[in-house]
């Protein structure tokens, strides 16, 4: 803790006025130096609560706390205290989170050795090397997996627990990272014949993505992953343990299975049960049909309620979109890039007033895929806003019919 001020009110304090500093233009190293002589260090929760403070009374706004995003981590890298974040197991969703960091800061080191050989390349080299950094680049591609499991499965139980500005600018950074990603991959693709033609890619997209992908494990191990363990429950980490394998690791394959203590086994297990019947107007089903009728559709459903909350999808294994059961509860409107929300909140305002009953989009070309999305407004008899219903349907092969099909022809598996 710090030397000079060891009153948290005094150090939340002081680290606001230096963050307000910040975004008002003010030299980050001098910053960073003050902060240092002031604070020494400061606890991980203490810089959480103070984003979201400056969020909550609109001193600051989201998008500005993004596009201030790298200059705080230049400023608090080092000066954050973690001292006192709880050890966790071999295993655990968080061993595995930092398990996997350790993996892509390899990968890192390997990228910067490969700009820093630039110089002394020669042109008839420029294949071979153009290879290896495709090989680091497939490699740096598993991020995606380790991102979407903090996006679906660690910021939901911030947010149901009122955190919502650090998930919402931690996944601003992640689509960052993920364009400048992109951007290197078509780089890697691109006709380069000249040694100088690499040595731009390096400095105008691969040096910025090292840049940003270290001050994301920064951001992670100092911050998002203490303060994740000191809100989640047991019971919480099982859930999120549970539903890991849905996404998939990134670099790294865990060899020891987490076991949580028998108490949140059951407890995990028991939210689960269900009634024995659903009885509908027009007929009815038991559990087990009703589970496998939604397995088998041809289509992907989800539900989200009057109150924006999402109650429900259908889990088939081929859906085109992931989900998993940590957005059941859900507000919808975080189950979204921040890039997409206000499309989300229009359908939902127009939905909701009468204005439209139906929002149709489609990818002409989702991973080798025709997809359609249809938005539609759920209401009752009388008319009453009831939610939202979203249908997502892989109509690839449906686009080549032609003719009539009238004999019985079995689907080839």
């Amino acid at each position: 803790m710090s030397e000079l001020i060891d009153n948290s009110s005094q150090r939340k304090e002081m680290l606001r006025h230096l963050l307000l500093r910040l975004h008002e233009g003010e030299n980050p190293e001098v910053l960073r130096k003050r902060l240092v002589e002031v604070l020494s260090s400061i606890p991980y929760n203490e810089v959480v609560e103070v984003e979201q403070e400056l969020i909550n009374t609109r001193a600051l706004t989201e998008a500005e706390i993004l596009d201030f995003c790298d200059l705080h981590t230049a400023v608090l890298d080092g000066s954050i205290d973690t001292d006192g974040a709880p050890d966790v197991p071999a295993g655990h969703p968080v061993d595995t989170f930092k398990q996997e960091n350790r993996k892509v800061e390899e990968v890192l080191t390997r990228l910067k050795e490969w700009i820093l050989a630039i110089p002394a390349i020669e042109t008839s080299d420029l294949p071979a090397f153009l290879l290896a950094l495709k090989q680091h680049l497939n490699a740096l591609s598993d991020l995606d997996k380790h991102y979407k499991r903090k996006e679906y499965l660690l910021f939901p139980f911030l947010e149901k627990n009122e955190i919502t500005g650090p998930p919402k600018v931690m996944w601003g950074k992640h689509d960052e990272i993920r364009e400048l990603l992109k951007a290197a991959h078509e780089s890697s693709y691109a006709p380069i014949s000249e040694v100088a033609e690499l040595s731009s890619v390096a400095t105008l997209v691969l040096e910025p993505l090292i840049t940003l992908i270290e001050g994301m494990i920064m951001k992670e191990e100092q911050i998002l992953l203490p303060m994740c363990l000191e809100t989640l429950t047991e019971e919480d980490w099982f859930k999120v343990y549970q539903e890991t394998t849905e996404f998939g690791y990134c670099l790294y394959d865990p060899q020891t299975e987490w076991k949580p203590s028998e108490k949140a086994q059951q407890a995990t297990t028991a939210e689960y049960i269900q009634a024995d019947a659903i009885r509908l107007s027009s007929g009815a089903f038991d559990m087990e049909e009703l589970e496998a009728l939604f397995l088998h559709l041809p289509i992907d459903l989800t539900f989200v309620d009057k109150n924006d909350k999402v109650r429900f999808f259908s889990h088939s294994p081929k859906r085109v979109f992931e989900r998993n059961r940590s957005i059941i509860g859900r507000d919808v409107r975080m189950c979204h890039p921040p890039g997409s929300v206000h499309i989300v909140e229009q359908i939902i305002n127009d939905f909701k007033t009468g204005k439209e009953n139906k929002a149709t989009f489609w990818l002409s070309n989702f991973k080798g895929r025709f997809i359609v999305i249809e938005y539609t407004a759920v209401r009752s008899k009388d008319g009453t806003y009831l939610g939202v219903l979203e249908v997502t349907q892989d109509i690839t092969a449906l686009r080549s019919l032609e003719g009539d099909q009238r004999l019985l022809s079995y689907e080839q598996k």
